[in-house]
């Protein structure tokens, strides 16, 4: 359920106010109001590069291969290299786990650096191409700090984040911002790059009119999830982009569940842990809803290695329960 707006972008709390008033000083969230900065100075670079792709020469694939085996967009390079600057400019964070990238840049390794960060800095960059939404995820964690940097330090389970922010460069950008109990929206005054908050503390809403699935896998599904999407369907619509931060967005706002499960061609998932399902998990359950793999909350997977792919079921509460007792007793 969205907070209402005003209809002047300098009556909103700007992003730098709000993390300054709600994090700043504080002893659960010391500096993480640097690392939010960080990532809202590098989506407004970014959006602009998106913008401005097609007419820069900036769109298409590097003819690369990333470590998931998927071909590698331009601005999938240039959004890693981008953020993770970022990060290192910020002084704050210690080590950055990344999709594009097979192993984790340690950045860092003062007590300054208190923070590690797992990110899809382009999530859903096959539809850049034809215009459609698409955005960047990151996953915020309290470093342990009396352990040395290595692989093993972003290994973490998702609840054990401290916060989680999302960006959808859309009809208009927006970031949302969620930590303990507390989901807020920031929209981009494309004017001066600023971020204001327009919607805040952000619950799903009572109704769920929508569902989010690739009908495409139909054949590979099991006889389960086949189920539990015949039992959506009745008196919902589907609505599914392609790009999973923008269908979560969609669903988080209007009301709805999202799901990409295993089948018989990913029986692992398709979507990952850390860089996907972790963070986005994360702002569900803050905003009221849940998170699972089918069998148990995702937030709860200790992970095992960076890469990890996971079945995936995130939305409202009601519908991702539904979902998982219909798997159940199938």
């Amino acid at each position: 359920m969205r907070g209402s707006s005003l209809t002047s972008p300098s009556s909103h709390i700007t992003l730098t106010e709000f993390c300054e008033a709600h994090y700043k000083g504080s002893d659960i969230y010391d500096g993480l109001e640097t690392v939010i900065d960080a990532i809202a100075s590098g989506a407004h670079d970014l959006e602009k590069q998106i913008r401005n792709g097609n007419l820069l020469g900036m769109l298409g694939s590097t003819g690369d291969v990333n470590v998931q085996g998927e071909i590698v967009q331009q601005l999938d390079a240039i959004s890693s290299d981008t953020f993770v600057q970022k990060f290192q400019d910020s002084l704050r964070v210690a080590m950055v786990g990344c999709e594009e990238i097979e192993n984790p840049v340690l950045i860092g390794d003062s007590s300054q650096h208190n923070y590690i960060v797992l990110m899809d800095p382009l999530d859903g960059s096959s539809n850049i191409d034809v215009a459609v939404s698409i955005g960047s995820i990151f996953g915020i964690w309290k470093r342990e700090s009396s352990k040395s940097l290595n692989i093993e330090s972003l290994l973490r389970p998702g609840a054990e984040q401290i916060g989680a922010v999302y960006v959808v460069y859309g009809s208009c950008t927006v970031l949302v911002v969620a930590t303990q109990d507390r989901v807020n929206e920031f929209t981009m005054n494309p004017e001066n790059g600023q971020f204001h908050l327009t919607s805040a503390d952000i619950i799903y809403p009572n109704k769920t009119p929508y569902y989010s699935v690739n009908d495409g896998n139909t054949a590979k599904w099991v006889d389960g999830i086949v189920k539990a999407v015949d039992e959506l369907r009745e008196g919902r619509s589907q609505r599914y982009i392609g790009s999973l931060v923008a269908d979560f967005h969609r669903n988080l706002v209007k009301g709805g569940v999202f799901l990409y499960t295993a089948d018989t061609k990913n029986i692992d998932g398709r979507l990952r842990l850390m860089y996907e399902a972790n963070p986005l998990g994360y702002v569900s359950v803050q905003a009221g809803g849940a998170v699972s793999d089918g069998e148990k909350n995702i937030l709860e997977i200790q992970p095992i290695k960076l890469h990890q792919r996971v079945p995936l079921i995130i939305g409202d509460k009601r519908l991702v329960n539904q979902i998982m007792d219909t798997i159940k007793s199938s």
